[in-house]
């Protein structure tokens, strides 16, 4: 899959560490979180579909780790921080072994089909 991208020779010089930089903690924390845990759930308060999500992993009986950003109205920005580097427009984002595998219906798809213990096997 390839996904379009402002190439860094579009890019003014001055500008480009900024980009880099932006929101970087954010992406880090995430990236720590998926080195750590074989699955990582990435949401905000008050989302039912973060919550299926996570009811889904308990009742398969496979532990994760939780970062919550905010709520609808707090913490967007850094949200928007996490698409722009993903790609992935909505939370919850599901990560397994490292690997963004979609939301919770995505989830819920890998769980239903086994799927999902074969990630965490391999």
């Amino acid at each position: 899959m390839t996904r379009p991208l402002l190439a860094d020779s579009a890019i003014h010089p001055a500008i480009r560490q900024r980009i880099a930089e932006h929101h970087l903690p954010v992406i880090q924390r995430v990236q720590t979180a998926m080195a750590q845990h074989a699955v990582v759930v990435v949401g905000l308060s008050g989302n039912p579909f973060v919550g299926k999500a996570r009811k889904a992993l308990a009742a398969a009986g496979v532990a994760h780790e939780y970062i919550e950003f905010g709520s609808y109205f707090s913490q967007w920005r850094l949200r928007n921080a996490l698409k722009m580097w993903t790609g992935w427009p909505t939370f919850p984002m599901v990560f397994v072994r490292g690997t963004l595998v979609g939301g919770a219906d995505d989830l819920r798809r890998l769980i239903d089909s086994g799927e999902l213990n074969t990630l965490l096997k391999a």
